[in-house]
């Protein structure tokens, strides 16, 4: 049971990382164009990473 808990948080750590990379790569004009700010990424890229 804890394995597979530690194992599901790092893979959400792992999205997270991807998602954050990803959005930190765009323009401020792409992310304006999205409806997000540069100081809205790491809530983005974590509410994402729930999924």
């Amino acid at each position: 049971m804890f394995l597979t808990h530690l194992v599901a948080v790092f893979h959400q750590w792992r999205r997270y990382n991807e998602n954050l990379r990803e959005l930190n790569q765009l323009g401020d004009r792409e992310l304006a164009d999205i409806g997000i700010s540069r100081g809205d990424i790491p809530r983005v890229a974590w509410e994402s990473s729930e999924h």
